[in-house]
């Protein structure tokens, strides 16, 4: 939770299409079910599943990039190589 603990939201949209949220507040929970958790999510996700939803741009391209994710127009995780 990067932006913060809070869940300024309702639930009712989830619920009245049957989606499930699931979650643990993973802080408070033994190291070995933490690892457990992690390693069971890299069982079922691979780099290939993952790519369509990563980006990587350089620092040259960050303003540019900014505007175009205010607009909704990209989805996922942007990473920045400030060496390039």
């Amino acid at each position: 939770m990067a932006q913060g603990l809070d869940f300024p939201a309702s639930v009712a949209p989830f619920i009245l299409r049957g989606v499930a949220l699931f979650g643990i507040n993973s802080v408070t929970r033994p190291k070995s079910e933490r690892v457990e958790a992690w390693d069971r999510l890299a069982s079922l996700l691979t780099d290939a599943d993952l790519e369509p939803t990563m980006m990587e741009i350089g620092l040259n391209d960050v303003q540019s990039t900014a505007g175009r994710l205010m607009n909704g127009q990209i989805r996922g995780r942007i990473v920045v190589d400030v060496n390039r």
